[in-house]
């Protein structure tokens, strides 16, 4: 009896063990977009914002990851990511080339945004489809 209950326990351990180890399934919603807390902007005047997104289904057209930063009385778009939409977390990354006025380092605002392109209408023409957003504000160093 023992030896049946040791050998059940190893057997439920290594159950855990691998499930915690498997990728498991998101419970949340299908698409999710964050930005991180930092940026950089450097010497020549390129800002790079980051941060994570995840969304479920690209099937319908191209997705993309856009950010526009905001400082004082100053927003410039920074760049522009295409996105795997495969239900898995991804990082993203926009940089751009911000020279007159530039930005400088300290406190500033970030709105990014998930978007795909969505074939409608008669004509078929590619309109935006907002997935998720969000809003942060960050330092950049």
């Amino acid at each position: 009896m023992r030896a049946r209950l040791a050998l059940a326990g190893a057997l439920l351990a290594a159950a855990v063990t691998s499930v915690a180890a498997a990728p498991t399934a998101w419970a949340g919603p299908a698409d999710v977009l964050t930005v991180d807390a930092y940026g950089t902007v450097a010497e020549d005047g390129t800002v790079r914002l980051s941060g994570t997104y995840r969304c479920a289904d690209d099937s319908a057209g191209p997705v993309f990851v856009g950010s526009t930063l905001i400082q004082a009385d100053r927003s410039a778009g920074i760049g522009g990511t295409r996105a795997v939409c495969d239900g898995r977390l991804h990082t993203w990354t926009n940089s751009s080339v911000v020279k007159e006025p530039a930005y400088r380092t300290g406190g500033a605002r970030v709105e990014a945004t998930l978007m795909q392109l969505t074939a409608t209408g008669p004509l078929s023409l590619p309109m935006p489809e907002f997935l998720a957003d969000a809003t942060r504000t960050v330092t950049l160093n």
